[in-house]
């Protein structure tokens, strides 16, 4: 029904947004990876560093004994189920993640990025809390970037492919857009019960995202700002 194009929101205090777009690059080359592994070793990798509740609670054991229980709060991030899974969420990631960067700065930015994925990953476990199933895709942490940009470029022109009988690019603000979009996955909660798609984990991390922005920012980074 809706896609997002591209924004008018230029970058003003950094010259490239090289953590943006090494963080699409290295997702992206992990879904290479996966894609080319044969099915059971793509299952073992998923099952191994995706974010499963029971895991993380401890409640039964850690498939990779070499590495923590918690860190699937992070790696799960970097996993995808198919190129539509790992597309959608790269296209939102490419559109609005390089303006957070500049509203941060790169390091403060990387942070955020897997801060806002743990508290998604975390959203998700509060509301699966006996769940054996693993977590997987950028989405939860995608949805913190979201988030930022709705308190700090609310105002900023999104051009969207509408499409009812043909597809038509409109520019429409950014609160409009992704409040559209938050508000769908609210629907898609109600509708669905939460089954197959982790819509608590893209809700748990776009409200994490517009609260941590206000505090990730840089100090003369207006809230509220676009045009």
């Amino acid at each position: 029904m809706f896609l997002p194009l591209h924004d008018n929101n230029p970058i003003e205090h950094i010259k490239f947004a090289y953590v943006n777009y090494s963080l699409i690059a290295i997702t992206s080359l992990i879904f290479v990876i996966q894609y080319f592994l044969p099915e059971q070793a793509n299952s073992d990798l998923t099952i191994r560093l995706g974010m499963i509740p029971l895991v993380v609670r401890d409640i039964i054991p850690q498939p990779l004994a070499l590495i923590p229980d918690q860190l699937p709060l992070i790696s799960y991030a970097f996993l995808h189920g198919d190129w539509w899974h790992l597309l959608s969420n790269m296209l939102f990631l490419f559109i609005f993640g390089d303006n957070i960067e500049d509203a941060m700065g790169h390091w403060r930015y990387l942070a955020f990025y897997l801060i806002c994925a743990a508290l998604a990953a975390g959203a998700h476990l509060l509301m699966n809390v006996d769940s054996n199933g693993p977590l997987i895709g950028a989405s939860g942490a995608v949805a913190g970037v979201l988030g930022a940009y709705t308190v700090l470029y609310p105002h900023a022109r999104v051009f969207v492919l509408f499409r009812i009988f043909i597809p038509i690019p409109l520019p429409v603000p950014a609160f409009w857009f992704l409040g559209f979009w938050f508000g769908l996955q609210i629907f898609s909660v109600v509708v669905s019960g939460g089954a197959l798609v982790a819509w608590w984990a893209h809700i748990g991390g776009m409200i994490a995202g517009a609260a941590l922005a206000v505090i990730f920012k840089r100090r003369h980074v207006p809230l509220f700002g676009g045009r």
